[in-house]
């Protein structure tokens, strides 16, 4: 198994979307006739422009980055499955804007001597001195690399001094259909939850993300906070994230309570586990164009390395 090693990655060798876009302008210029562009191996119309947003200063590359080359800024920011806002990739990206970001507070309690409230602008201004670009994969049935900037969530999660009965921590997604027009739909239980056991919370692979390619994220990337666990399947990386609660017990997954057949609590990715619909062995790599083929799937998406020690004896299929 050939797995990348990690490596410094300046955010200045990191395309600006002002330069991909004029790039990628030229290219879909030259295919008006069709109106169409080739994104992740097949022909699909893109609505609407791809807007950035306000710049974070100061970054720092993280030493956990992939050497692997970043998937487009317009792919990355209007590919997305975010349900409370369409089931539909595009539908994100075009009702998002919906989403009030500002006030924004995360409340944190359960099993920690010091539950609380923090404001987004605490976790903006607390961690940016901390903040880092992360050029990470997230994978699917499809599969990108995003440049996150974020921060270890355990740096967040030791402020509130979680005691011996917190094994898990639990997340919540923003729940007010006005903002959220998907939630006006019974398509998940809402509101979204995820959870992780604590050791995987900790891990500093699992990062919050407060923005990408280096500015805020946009609404439908899951602003302003959303969770990133680059080994799992991308169901797990909980979006617009309002609570989070150390429990004892096993904390509910909306997939997983959903279709617990089909979505284990886990949610590591492993080929050899297929989704009882499909096989997962292969994925398809956004934005690689309309013949590029499928790539083989990595045990732990390629971080076996630095992963796989935390679940040494357990069954990789049972627990999937």
């Amino acid at each position: 198994m050939l797995i990348k090693p990690p490596s410094d990655i300046a955010s200045s060798e990191i395309t600006p979307p002002a330069i991909w876009k004029r790039r990628r302008e030229f290219i879909q210029a030259s295919a008006a006739g069709l109106g169409l562009i080739a994104t992740g191996g097949l022909l699909t119309a893109l609505p609407g422009p791809a807007v950035g947003g306000e710049a974070i200063p100061n970054l720092k590359p993280s030493p956990l980055s992939t050497d692997e080359p970043p998937t487009s800024f317009k792919d990355v920011s209007r590919y997305n499955n975010f349900y409370e806002f369409g089931t539909e990739k595009y539908d994100p990206s075009t009702n998002a804007q919906t989403l009030r970001t500002r006030p924004w507070t995360v409340a944190v309690d359960g099993e920690c001597e010091s539950p609380g409230e923090i404001g987004i602008e605490d976790i903006l201004t607390g961690f940016t001195q901390e903040e880092r670009i992360y050029r990470l994969r997230c994978v699917e049935a499809w599969a990108m690399v995003v440049p996150w900037v974020g921060f270890p969530l355990g740096d967040l999660l030791q402020r509130f001094k979680p005691t011996s009965k917190a094994r898990y921590v639990a997340f919540e997604t923003l729940h007010d259909p006005e903002q959220m027009p998907g939630q006006r739909r019974a398509v998940l239980d809402w509101p979204y939850r995820e959870g992780l056991r604590m050791d995987e919370a900790m891990h500093p692979l699992t990062i919050l993300a407060t923005g990408l390619y280096g500015e805020l994220l946009p609404n439908q990337n899951g602003a302003p906070l959303r969770l990133v666990v680059p080994w799992k399947y991308g169901f797990k990386s909980i979006k617009s994230i309002v609570r989070i609660r150390f429990t004892e017990q096993e904390p509910p997954a909306t997939w997983n309570r959903m279709q617990p057949n089909e979505y284990g609590f886990y949610a590591n990715v492993n080929p050899e586990v297929d989704h009882p619909r499909w096989s997962q062995k292969r994925h398809r790599v956004i934005g690689e164009g309309l013949f590029a083929g499928k790539r083989e799937t990595l045990p732990f998406n390629g971080y076996a390395d630095q992963v796989a020690s935390l679940y040494s004896g357990m069954d990789l299929r049972r627990f999937f």
